[in-house]
């Protein structure tokens, strides 16, 4: 789903709350004008008849009715579009009670001011709770009845006429349909407000989620290539130099050159690591012609990567003095595997080989890499002193930074959907299992160079 069918919902929400919120206000602006009209008509026929006695009184309430009028509207106006100004809705029904009161006053005093109902109809429905507002309308237009048989009563002799009724019933019918739809239409307007301010604070809540657990992952993936490269061979270099010093002490400058030459490559290969995080490219150990470019064979990229791997594991536990033979075997015909299987299993070997020559007193390791049609495996043996996994998961992350490469490697082979089993056991060696399915990744025809005559034997020394 990409980004414009994920902002749809909000899209559609946002259209429909302003289409609502511009016939609103459309309505409004027609009971205001109506209102201000009706209001108008009525103060223009006062005056034109002459202003006697009590007139100039109408007058006057007019104008007061007028004002609170204004007043009411601007403040509700001025509170629609900036919530820290004065919130008048508090007060609203008392405005309104003001209106009506006025209004009561002047149809008393004019019959042109009987037509002011109609409006203020609207503001009841719009202003009181429904079980008030019906209520108000009836009694609003029994006094518009009376209002105007009151006006009347000379001309019909007293009678009142069907449609000093009629007039009145209908126009409180009409008002009460339509302002119940407006009504009905402000609400669905609201919950449409309401829900397009909930879909994008939902959607902001959701992008910040995903911002971090992106980067919690990409700080857990950065951690494991650290751990599983650079700090490898830091702590290689290290050795190597107290190996070197060791050497120069003793006089075997011949052996101090060999450590020396040693540093030098691990350095190179962690600077090539630190760079390669820079630029988020393939492991430079697996490039073809990493390392002594005229020793690079033609073939698998992972395979040639391991074989030379276990000749570096050889000559760093010599220089430490430890005599351990590393050996790697190929089964099968490799196939050409992508990038993330190349570098997690890679990975691993250098985990694994790191602890084999650091801890595991190993005379013998062998890496074997098997192409087994489904999936590819990959099996690290060492016949040192052992250990237990269960021990060492529970203390896995110690305070120093070490303890993170079983953890490490679990979770880069759970990424691929594969197994790691660890057989170890105290004073009987370590067999670490990888398998990772290749039924639904994209793999290849076997690597150029490669094939089966070439392939068949079961055993490849480094």
């Amino acid at each position: 789903m990409d980004g414009r069918a994920r902002t749809a919902p909000a899209r559609a929400a946002t259209a429909g709350t302003t289409d609502a919120a511009v016939i609103l206000r459309i309505l409004r602006v027609c009971l205001h004008s109506g209102f201000a009209v009706l209001l108008l008509v009525a103060v223009v026929r006062l005056v034109g008849a002459g202003l006697e006695g009590t007139d100039w009184i109408a007058a006057c309430l007019a104008l007061v009715l007028a004002g609170v009028y204004v007043l009411g509207t601007v403040l509700e106006k001025r509170h629609s579009t900036d919530p820290s100004q004065f919130d008048p809705r508090p007060y609203s029904q008392l405005w309104l009670g003001a209106v009506c009161l006025l209004w009561l006053l002047l149809i008393w005093a004019s019959a042109d001011f009987v037509w002011l109902a109609f409006p203020i109809f609207f503001l009841q429905l719009h202003v009181l709770p429904r079980r008030l507002a019906l209520p108000a309308i009836a009694l609003s237009t029994v006094l518009v009845v009376v209002a105007l048989w009151f006006h009347n009563a000379g001309d019909a002799g007293g009678a009142l006429e069907l449609p000093m009724v009629l007039g009145p019933m209908f126009g409180a019918a009409f008002a009460v349909v339509t302002g119940l739809a407006y009504r009905a239409l402000y609400l669905e307007a609201e919950n449409q407000r309401l829900a397009a301010e909930e879909l994008r604070r939902t959607r902001a809540e959701l992008a910040r989620s995903q911002h971090d657990a992106g980067t919690l992952a990409e700080r857990a993936r950065l951690a494991r290539e650290i751990h599983d490269t650079l700090a490898q061979g830091f702590s290689s270099i290290v050795l190597m130099g107290r190996s070197a010093e060791k050497a120069l002490d003793g006089g075997d400058t011949a052996a101090a050159r060999d450590r020396l030459r040693t540093v030098q490559e691990t350095a190179a290969a962690n600077l090539a690591e630190a760079r390669n995080f820079v630029r988020a490219l393939q492991p430079p150990d697996l490039s073809e012609n990493a390392g002594n470019p005229a020793a690079a064979a033609p073939g698998d990229p992972l395979v040639n990567s391991l074989r030379r791997l276990c000749g570096k594991t050889e000559t760093e536990a010599a220089a430490r003095g430890t005599r351990l033979r590393c050996r790697f075997d190929l089964e099968g015909i490799p196939v050409d595997l992508p990038n993330p299987y190349r570098t997690t299993l890679l990975r691993a070997a250098q985990a694994s080989l790191a602890n084999v020559w650091v801890h595991a007193q190993a005379e013998t390791a062998v890496v074997t890499l098997s192409f087994l049609g489904s999936e590819v495996a990959m099996d690290i043996y060492d016949d040192g002193t052992g250990f237990d996994p269960a021990a060492a998961v529970d203390r896995a992350g110690r305070p120093d930074g070490s303890g993170y490469g079983l953890r490490s490697l679990r979770e880069r082979v759970a990424a691929l959907a594969g197994s790691l089993d660890i057989e170890s056991a105290p004073g009987e060696g370590t067999v670490v299992a990888i398998r990772l399915p290749l039924a639904n990744s994209p793999v290849g025809t076997p690597p150029a160079g490669t094939s089966a005559a070439g392939t068949s034997a079961a055993r490849e020394e480094p």
